[in-house]
C-alpha cells in the first residue's frame, strides 16, 4: 500500500490550501443565513472564485462525457486529502467547490445509474451548481437504519408512478434551490427483501409534494446548507421514465451511493479534527490559569498529544479505505469503509469535546465554531447508518472467517 500523494494531488493541495487561506477563512465571519433558506451570498461568491480556479466537482469521475463542467477524474486516494482540507471550513468550503452532501451523492447516482435523459435534465445543472438536490430515504415511522423497513410506496399506474409516504431529516430540502428529490420507496412489497425498493426522481414542484417543516439538529437549523426537512408525498404522480435504473434496484443503488458518501464524510471529518486541534492549541497558548498558561498544564498536554495520535490513526485508516476502493472496488473495501464510519466520527467527537473544554464557556457559545461542529459530528454517528449497524456487520464478517 502506497499512500504517498502524487504530483497532481500535491499541486491541488497547494492550490486548495491557498484558496482556503485567501478566500474561505476570511469569508467565515461574513457567513450569514438567508431567511428563505437559500444558498448564502458568500458561498455564491466563493463558488465563482473556485470555478475560475478549476477547483470544481473534484469528487466526481465523469463517466459519460457530459458537456460543460465535469468531474476532475481523481481517484479516491487523490481526493482524500482535498476533502480533508475542505473539512477545515465545513460550512463554506465543500459547498464552495460544489463538493457538498447531499448533492455529491445524488450526482454520483445520476452519473452511475441515470439514463441519458435524466443526466441531461438533472445532472448537468447540478454539476454547474445551478440547482440543489435532496435524497429522501429516512422515515419517521420506521427504523431507517434498516433500509428494508422503508414504507413509502411507489406504485405503477399506467405510464406513471404514484408516490405516497413521509420522509424526514431530508438534508437541503428547505433550500428553494433544491429542485429535485431522489426518493426511495417500495415498488414491490412481495419481492425478495432486497428487491422491493426503487429510486425515483421527483421534481420539487410536483403536485402533492409538501415540504412540511424544518428539523433541527441539537437545536441548529443548519441553514447554511439548506437545512433538514420533513417532506410529505401525497399521491405524487411522475412519469415512469423518472425511475432510476430498473424496478427493484433501489437497495443496490443506495449501497453504491453510501460507500463514497461515507468515506467523503470521514475525509472531511479529519479536517474538522485538525481545525479543532488548531483552535485548542491556540486557545491554551493564550490563556493563563493558576499562575501559568493552560498549555503548561499536564492534562491539556495529554489532550493535545492524544488528539494528534488519534488523528494520524484515523487518517491512515481512511487512506487505506480510499486505496482499496480504487484498487479492488467498493465491495472489496467494505470492511474498511465500515471501520472508518465507526472510528472517525467518534475520534473527531472526542477531539472536539476536548477543544470545547479547553475553551471553557466560549466553547459552547456561538463565538467559536466548536459547538456546531460537535453537533454535526455527533449526528454523523447516525447518518449513513448508526455505529451499531456497522459494528454488527463487521462482527458477522469477522466471525465468518472461523465458521466452517
Amino acid at each position: 500500500m502506497d499512500f504517498a500523494f502524487d504530483s497532481r494531488t500535491e499541486a491541488l493541495r497547494e492550490q486548495l490550501t491557498a484558496f482556503l487561506t485567501e478566500h474561505v477563512y476570511p469569508a467565515e465571519s461574513r457567513l450569514t443565513v438567508e431567511p428563505d433558506w437559500s444558498t448564502p451570498a458568500v458561498i455564491r461568491e466563493l463558488q465563482q472564485e473556485a470555478r475560475g480556479q478549476g477547483l470544481w466537482n473534484l469528487f466526481l469521475v465523469d463517466k459519460h462525457s457530459l458537456p460543460g463542467e465535469r468531474g476532475a477524474g481523481l481517484t479516491n486516494l487523490q481526493y482524500a486529502p482535498l476533502a480533508e482540507l475542505t473539512g477545515r471550513s465545513i460550512q463554506l468550503a465543500p459547498a464552495a467547490l460544489n463538493c457538498a452532501a447531499p448533492d455529491t451523492g445524488n450526482m454520483e447516482v445520476l452519473n452511475e445509474f441515470g439514463d441519458e435523459a435524466q443526466r441531461k435534465q438533472w445532472l448537468e445543472p447540478l454539476l454547474s451548481g445551478e440547482i440543489r438536490s435532496a435524497f429522501a430515504m429516512t422515515e419517521p415511522e420506521v427504523a431507517s437504519s434498516d433500509a428494508t423497513n422503508i414504507r413509502t410506496l411507489i406504485t405503477r399506474d399506467g405510464d406513471d408512478y404514484v408516490i405516497n409516504g413521509r420522509k424526514w431529516y431530508i438534508t437541503g430540502a428547505m433550500n428553494p434551490e433544491c429542485r429535485i428529490f431522489i426518493v426511495m420507496g417500495l415498488t414491490d412489497p412481495e419481492a425478495e427483501v432486497h428487491r422491493r425498493q426503487s429510486m425515483i426522481l421527483v421534481p420539487r414542484d410536483t403536485p402533492g409534494v409538501t415540504v412540511k417543516r424544518a428539523m433541527t439538529v441539537f437545536g441548529y437549523e443548519d441553514r447554511d446548507h439548506g437545512g433538514h426537512a420533513e417532506v410529505v408525498f401525497d399521491d405524487v404522480r411522475v412519469p415512469a421514465g423518472n425511475l432510476i435504473g430498473e424496478p427493484g434496484s433501489g437497495f443496490a443503488i443506495a449501497q453504491a451511493r453510501l460507500g463514497p458518501g461515507r468515506i467523503h464524510h470521514c475525509m472531511r471529518a479529519i479536517g474538522v479534527a485538525e481545525r479543532a486541534l488548531e483552535l485548542m492549541c491556540r486557545r491554551v497558548s493564550e490563556r493563563v490559569a493558576f499562575g501559568k498558561p493552560l498549555a503548561a498544564q499536564g492534562v491539556i498536554q495529554d489532550w493535545i498529544a492524544e488528539s494528534r495520535v488519534r488523528i494520524e490513526q484515523a487518517r491512515l485508516l481512511v487512506l487505506k479505505a480510499a486505496w482499496l476502493m480504487d484498487t479492488v472496488g467498493n465491495r472489496g473495501a467494505h470492511t474498511e469503509i465500515q471501520a472508518i464510519k465507526i472510528v472517525v466520527p467518534q475520534t473527531v467527537e472526542w477531539i472536539l469535546d476536548k477543544a470545547v473544554q479547553a475553551h471553557g464557556a466560549a466553547g459552547v457559545s456561538q463565538d467559536t465554531p466548536l459547538a456546531q461542529l460537535w453537533a454535526g459530528l455527533r449526528t454523523l454517528r447516525l447518518a449513513d447508518g448508526p455505529d451499531e449497524v456497522h459494528r454488527r456487520s463487521l462482527a458477522r464478517r469477522e466471525l465468518r472467517k472461523y465458521q466452517g
